[in-house]
């Protein structure tokens, strides 16, 4: 399977990207804390593994909807996943300054959920909260997104790169408003900013399980 494949969407008026970076920067900015690796309850900060800086934006905000268009166009015309919801309904506001970076790593991982199950009503059609128990269930990471906010000409290095199975090496477009979507089980990193700053939102979709 080519689960390596990219799609993306490069034509993003550079209004919009305004918009988008300045919400952003009013709101998240103040929110911004030292990225960790691994997620949840066990994510920890290494730098060795990341170094950079981020705040999570809930899906319940305009941009998460936004970009929730562009990705299932991406799945209808490339991927045909069996796609959910947004990992954790936030996407993550990334900040990466000089000498900062995010080694090579996939965002492949199985994600517990609970969903409220009704246990049947008690009679004459009334239903309370205590009549819902949560039912666990399984979801896998599917697609991985990442929306460019810098101007390219503005920061040097913090190239978006990919790795294949056969070890060759490819890179997603710089260019600012580029929505890049790939399969969470890709090898990829951002390399070293070596001069300026690098803003991106990224986030994860979730599915079933691959059958």
């Amino acid at each position: 399977m080519a689960f390596q494949s990219i799609w993306y969407y490069t034509n993003l008026p550079d209004k919009i990207v305004d918009i988008i970076e300045e919400d952003l920067a009013e709101n998240f900015d103040p929110q911004l804390q030292d990225s960790q690796v691994g997620g949840g309850d066990y994510g920890t900060v290494d730098k060795d593994k990341r170094n950079a800086r981020n705040a999570w934006v809930p899906t319940t905000h305009w941009v998460a909807g936004f970009v929730w268009h562009y990705v299932q166009r991406a799945n209808r015309e490339n991927f045909l996943y069996d796609l959910t919801n947004i990992d954790g309904e936030s996407l993550q506001y990334t900040v990466y300054g000089e000498g900062e970076y995010y080694g090579w790593h996939n965002d492949a991982g199985l994600q517990s959920y609970y969903k409220p199950m009704s246990t049947g009503n008690r009679g004459h059609g009334e239903m309370i909260a205590s009549d819902f128990i949560n039912e666990n269930c399984e979801k896998v990471r599917k697609l991985s997104f990442s929306l460019l906010l810098s101007d390219p000409d503005t920061y040097e290095g913090g190239n978006l790169q990919f790795i294949d199975e056969a070890g060759k090496s490819y890179f997603a477009p710089r260019q600012r408003g580029a929505i890049i979507l790939f399969d969470s089980r890709t090898q990829h990193r951002v390399q070293k900013v070596t001069k300026g700053i690098r803003k991106s939102i990224v986030g994860w979709t979730v599915g079933p399980r691959f059958r």
